[in-house]
This record gives C-alpha cells, structure tokens and sequence, in this order.
C-alpha cells in the first residue's frame, strides 16, 4: 500500500510539470500586456523598461518558465501583478472559501443521490424511478452559470429567501451550493440507480432474500454495500470536478473563492496568480483520486489482497 501511495505521489510531478507549462505556454502568448496593464494609460518608456526588467518579463519564454518552477518549488509563487501581494497569500486567503463550497454541494449531492438512486433501483419504473431519472437528466444538461442565475432570479431577487451576496450568514452558502452540486447529484443517482440494478440481481441477492432476511438489510448491507465502488469513484471524481466548476459559481455569485480570483486574474493576464491557482486545482484533483483508490481497499476484501500480494 505504501509504494503505491508513493508511486501516485511521484506520479504527480511530471502532471504538474505538464499542466504548469501548458498554463504558461497559454498566457504567455496571448494578446494583452500585463506591464502595460499595471501602469495603467500614461507611462513613459523609462517606467515601462523598468517594471518589465522588475518582474523578469524581458527574459525569453523558458528562463521564465523555468524561474517560475525553480521559485514554485521552494513554496514561492511570486509576486500578483495585479495586487502587489505574494500569490502565496491571495491563494491562501482564497482557497478555504472554495474548499467550503465544493466540500457542501458534495455533501448535498452525496446526502440526496445515494438514497434516491438507491429508491429508484429497488422500485425499478416507477414514477419515483422516473421523475429521478429525468431530473437527472436534467442535471446533466444544465449549465451552472444558467442554474445559478435562475435561482438568484428566484429566491434571492424574487423571494428574498437567501442572499446572494452576503458571505457573513451561512444562507449565503446555501444557493451556490445547490448550483454546483446540481450535476454532481445527478451523476452520484444515475450511478447509483445503475450500479445496483446490476447488485440485486446478483446469485447472493437471491439466497439472501431465501434465507428470510429483511429487505432493508438486502439492500443495505448486501447490495448497497458491494455496489459502492463505482459509487465511490464518482464521488470522487465529481468532487475533483466540483473544485473546477466552482470557477463558473463563483464568477455568478461573487464568491470570494480561488475560483473567482482565477477568473479575475485571467482577464488581467496577471500569469503569476494564474497558473498557481492552477496547480492548486490540479494537485488536490489528483489527491483525491488518490484518497479514492485508498478506499477501495476498505470497501473490497479483494483489492486488499492484491495490495497483500504486491507487497510480498
């Protein structure tokens, strides 16, 4: 188990390597002048010769590429072009608001799609069946940014239920959650609905249900539980992709998360804060994916096997 932790962990250089340079490869050869944007419309030559020699951006593609990944290293991101402020920092500031977000709309997601995929197995085409499948169908199809407007139309603008921009109250959190965990539900209920489908009708369903045990221990302890590896990888993935879409929700809702200072930050070509935010992403994406698989050996007795026999 050990070596393939640290196999994984190793794995995740040259990812980083590839994603940081695509990043900067990207935003370096865009349209758009980051010294001219700090400045603003009147500066003189002089002053501009200057900044640009001050944040290293006279020096050919590589040498700041690979300035960038020699400071990044030792845990230095440099300096916001747009703020003045270490990256370090303003990704420090950020990051806990996005990991609050995605963390409650995977929840949310986790709380609802489970039980309802669950249901609408045991009670294969039936209208909780039917209405489940198409309001994750729906799920699917909705972008996030239209969803999120929506319910601010509604319940924020309309209602006054929640707020929609007030992070001081935890109401606040309640609307973005939901939009971004509207996809994520929809996939945990369709995997789910699928993933026990194929359980229950499994030989050790039947013997089960002859030896007189009750269906709700069925289909918790026996179904349920043998179906939660294809369950479990979707969750894991929707989360990795939760911190992603937060990008979108939090551009609508104005939340002070990495999401929003990414978008921001794209539009200010501030390169620094940029691919930082994306390596954040990147990392904790593969963390997870790498937390999931650890769980596999706890869920299934024969990956903990195979871990048993790798490592002799």
């Amino acid at each position: 188990m050990y070596r393939f932790i640290l196999k994984r962990l190793l794995m995740l250089i040259p990812v980083l390597l590839g994603v940081s340079f695509i990043v900067y490869t990207i935003l370096s050869f865009t349209p758009g002048d980051s010294v001219q944007m700090m400045l603003g419309d009147n500066y003189s030559e002089e002053a501009y010769n200057a900044l640009q020699a001050e944040l290293g951006l006279d020096d050919p593609f590589l040498v700041q590429y690979g300035r960038f990944i020699v400071n990044a290293v030792q845990g230095d991101f440099g300096t916001s072009y747009s703020t003045g402020n270490p990256v370090a920092a303003e990704i420090a500031a950020r990051l806990p608001n996005t990991i609050l977000l995605s963390a409650c709309a995977m929840l949310f997601a986790v709380l609802i799609g489970i039980p309802l995929g669950v249901i609408s197995a045991t009670h294969q085409y039936s209208a909780v069946d039917n209405i489940s499948m198409v309001g994750a169908l729906f799920g699917v199809s909705m972008p996030n940014f239209w969803l999120g407007l929506m319910l601010i139309v509604i319940f924020a603008a309309g209602l006054g239920w929640f707020p929609s921009s007030n992070f001081e109250t935890w109401g606040a959190l309640v609307l973005p959650a939901i939009t971004l965990s509207a996809n994520s539900l929809a996939m945990i209920t369709r995997m789910t609905r699928s993933s026990m489908l194929e359980t229950i009708r499994q030989d050790y369903i039947r013997t089960a249900r002859a030896k007189g045990l009750k269906e709700s221990v069925i289909t918790i302890r026996h179904a349920l539980r043998n179906a939660m590896i294809p369950i479990v990888t979707t969750v894991g993935l929707q989360f990795g992709f939760s911190l992603g879409g937060a990008v979108l929700v939090e551009t609508v809702f104005s939340w002070p998360g990495i999401g929003r200072l990414l978008v921001d930050c794209i539009g200010l070509k501030d390169t620094p804060v940029v691919v930082a935010c994306v390596l954040v992403l990147a990392t904790m994406f593969t963390i997870i994916n790498l937390c999931i698989d650890i769980l596999y050996a706890f869920l299934d007795p024969r990956i903990r096997a195979q871990y048993k026999t790798a490592k002799r």
